[in-house]
């Protein structure tokens, strides 16, 4: 068999699940002895993060991918290097990739597929994802294993492997001294808590409108946001529509998370489209019960009734409904978080590398 030299390409500046989950397997494969290293754009998150660590890197100029000296910048150093597989970590990344392939037809193309959008119809993104020079499209959940194959991907090119998390990550974070009172918390109420970007498809409106019917049955419940986006400012006259602003506090993007979600007593993600959702496994590794909606891949990870509770998207009713079941019953609550610290530990990054692994020899 041959050596594995794999060059993973990230495109994005800034730093969400995606970037993470690529971070997690190039260090992952290099602490198994893999040759690995990644491609970014110069003066991103990634780069930042990556040399903090000290692992390798390659930043590089970006100008879009259909940019032919980013192609060949990357396919020059990927032949310097001796690569022989390019793992390309977005959309954007995939079309530089495959330009790249041009000038390096041996590479082997992996693609990752985060999301659950169905694929543009336009030739550029069919050409990415059906096209030859694509030899595996890696789906981080069942649902878009399912997606991809309604738009036209063949099953013999789709391999089903879950994004994993660091399950011992938040070992030592703790709740810092005073938190309720900074955020101004009750300290008898029941604190619900989030972490989502402030995008449209984590539908935020859905959490919103639940929080204030359960506000309406439970008066000492608090609820919080971690993160920031787009619709930030949208949500925030939406509580204050609402006659809740003082019960939600939104805390902005923040560094560190564990701290946040060890001060949860439930954790709530409420989308209505999910590649597969992270920061659901953040909270098990926790041992925070989790309430989830049925969107994407989120029923792969929570297990209704065991591990979690699971409720329909765009439902703000069955999700009040599900908040007041967990905020009056303390030992449920102590149960299913329980149950949840058991099922994170099958979606380690570990397991998630090494299923990537796997991949990389069938190619070769």
């Amino acid at each position: 068999m041959k050596e594995i030299r794999v060059l993973h390409v990230d495109t994005e500046r800034g730093w969400r699940g995606g970037q993470q989950q690529a971070f997690y397997l190039h260090e992952g494969l290099c602490r198994l002895g893999i040759k690995s290293d990644l491609v970014c754009r110069r003066g991103s998150e990634m780069q930042h993060r990556l040399r903090r660590e000290h692992l390798p890197v390659k930043p590089l100029p970006f100008r879009g991918e259909l940019d032919p000296l980013a192609a060949f910048l990357l396919a020059r150093y990927a032949r310097a290097k001796r690569f022989n597989i390019l793992h390309l970590h977005s959309a954007h990344a995939l079309g530089w990739g495959i330009m790249a392939k041009l000038f390096v037809p041996s590479l082997k193309i992996v693609a990752a597929r985060r999301v659950d959008f169905a694929l543009s119809k336009n030739f550029l993104s069919r050409l990415k994802y059906r096209g030859r020079f694509t030899n595996a499209v890696v789906a981080i959940s069942d649902n878009i294993r399912n997606v991809l194959l309604k738009d036209g991907v063949t099953p013999d090119k789709i391999r089903l492997i879950h994004s994993g998390v660091d399950v011992t990550r938040f070992d030592k974070d703790q709740v810092s001294p005073g938190f309720r009172a900074h955020w101004q918390i009750p300290e008898d109420s029941v604190l619900i808590g989030t972490i989502a970007a402030f995008v449209f498809h984590k539908d935020y409106p859905n959490l919103i409108q639940a929080a204030a019917i359960a506000l309406a049955k439970n008066p000492k419940l608090h609820f919080m946001a971690v993160g920031t986006g787009e619709r930030l400012q949208a949500m925030q006259d939406l509580a204050q529509e609402l006659g809740i602003s003082e019960k939600i506090c939104f805390a902005g993007s923040q560094k560190s998370v564990g701290g946040f979600l060890k001060a949860f007593d439930i954790f709530v993600l409420a989308s209505k489209k999910e590649g597969l959702g992270t920061s659901v496994l953040d909270a098990m590794s926790v041992g925070l019960p989790v309430i989830g909606t049925r969107a994407g891949g989120i029923p792969e990870m929570i297990e209704h009734g065991i591990s979690g509770m699971l409720v329909e998207k765009r439902n703000p009713d069955a999700l009040a409904e599900a908040i007041l079941t967990l905020a009056e019953d303390a030992s449920l609550r102590q149960k299913l978080g329980e149950a949840a610290l058991k099922r994170v530990q099958q979606f380690s990054k570990e397991q998630m590398t090494q299923r990537n692994l796997d991949l990389y020899k069938e190619l070769l």
